[in-house]
């Protein structure tokens, strides 16, 4: 049976990754009842790690993609706590974004709009979620974004 999901995604040109597995001592992410809680996604693209800051040579615009690679991985991590069936999403309930920016930058929302407008596109009104989105002095690894999830699930 093909997953509506991932036909959804699959017109919007992008295949669902392996979930990535933990750099150290945590795991990807939590069950509890319908909850899944997705620990923090960070940038990464077909060429590897999006390293950058915000405010110093990285423009918001490339923040938002980055975050939409992040958003991606969530989704990957999603189906694999949903033991490959992603169908079984109710929605998405709370996305936390972090961006890699200097002191004086001010567009972290619209960096990660990047993954908000992706859930939404993606997903319809189960994409519809709350959100923050804080700036932070360095990331893991130079990355320029992210972000952490929180989903229902049947």
């Amino acid at each position: 049976m093909t997953s509506t999901i991932e036909t959804r995604l699959a017109e919007l040109g992008v295949t669902l990754p392996e979930a990535p597995a933990p750099a150290a001592n945590y795991v990807p992410y939590v069950t509890t009842g319908n909850t899944v809680y997705v620990s923090g996604q960070i940038s990464n693209g077909p060429d590897g790690l999006i390293k950058g800051k915000l405010g110093a040579g990285m423009s918001t615009e490339e923040g938002a993609t980055a975050a939409k690679t992040c958003a991606i991985s969530l989704l990957a991590q999603l189906k694999a706590a949903c033991g490959g069936d992603i169908d079984r999403l109710v929605r998405v309930v709370k996305l936390v974004g972090f961006v890699n920016s200097t002191g004086d930058y001010t567009e972290q929302p619209m960096v990660i709009n990047g993954a908000s407008d992706f859930m939404v596109e993606a997903l319809g009104d189960k994409g519809r979620h709350a959100r923050s989105a804080v700036s932070a002095a360095s990331l893991p690894l130079g990355v320029a974004v992210e972000i952490e999830g929180i989903f229902e699930i049947a």
